[in-house]
């Protein structure tokens, strides 16, 4: 059951072999069971009850926004001038410039692939911040961002007991070569992670959160919320960076 030091197969390959087998061998053998296959059985019960499609849960850009991970709290607070931090990192975007909503706690979510992303709930909808060191942090997973902490707090340890964990920080050693190192094998796991989420998509590029623009989500009759454009990659890069006090 653990695949450590024995799996052979990449992610993706791994993936498809067993959506062959459910869908195409499992799907269309007889099941003692069912006296038939799992597929006519599926089939008839959608016959007979129909496809109810107020049921459905559809992958859209909703359901990739609540589904993102957040914080063990799910909020974080919003300073003045610096934004919402997350894993040592700050975020920051325009929406937080409303003096009513500074030192506020606000929902946020992040984008596991990608730690220069993340999302605030600010104004009934959803709207993306960029992090601090963004050029550098951007494309970079958070297991990524785990590895290069503790790899930091085992070099720093033994030079000083005093030691603060800063975005700076991790910026600088995301561009080393002891994180290349460290992180090789790592960033080949997570690209086989994308290579699936594209599977999952239809094959095409994955519609990932990074792409998605942002959501507004309504509450109660508030619908009339209007839509932001965020900056493309290339703006983001010219956003003032905030360095360390």
């Amino acid at each position: 059951m653990n695949p450590k030091g024995q799996a052979t197969w990449p992610l993706v390959n791994l993936y498809e072999r067993l959506c062959e087998y459910s869908y195409q061998v499992y799907d269309t053998i007889a099941h003692p069971a069912l006296g038939e296959t799992p597929r006519n059985t599926f089939n008839d019960g959608i016959a007979r009850t129909g496809t109810r499609p107020h049921r459905f849960i559809p992958y859209d850009e909703d359901f990739l926004m609540w589904t993102l991970p957040t914080t063990p709290k799910g909020t974080a607070k919003l300073l003045a001038g610096r934004g919402v931090k997350i894993h040592h990192i700050f975020y920051w975007s325009d929406a937080f410039r409303d003096p009513e909503i500074e030192n506020t706690q606000v929902s946020v979510r992040y984008d596991p692939f990608d730690v220069g992303i993340a999302y605030a709930f600010i104004g009934n909808r959803w709207v993306r911040c960029y992090s601090e060191y963004y050029s550098v942090l951007h494309g970079h997973s958070e297991k990524e961002l785990m590895i290069a902490t503790k790899e930091l707090r085992a070099l720093k340890s033994s030079h000083s007991q005093q030691f603060t964990l800063t975005a700076k920080k991790l910026a600088d050693f995301l561009e080393s070569v002891e994180a290349e190192e460290a992180m090789l094998m790592q960033r080949l796991c997570d690209a086989e992670g994308r290579k699936v989420l594209e599977k999952i998509n239809g094959g095409s590029p994955a519609a990932h959160v990074e792409e998605v623009p942002l959501v507004r989500i309504a509450q109660g009759n508030d619908d009339t919320a209007p839509e932001e454009s965020s900056p493309t990659e290339g703006e983001a890069e010219m956003l003032e960076i905030y360095e360390e006090f």
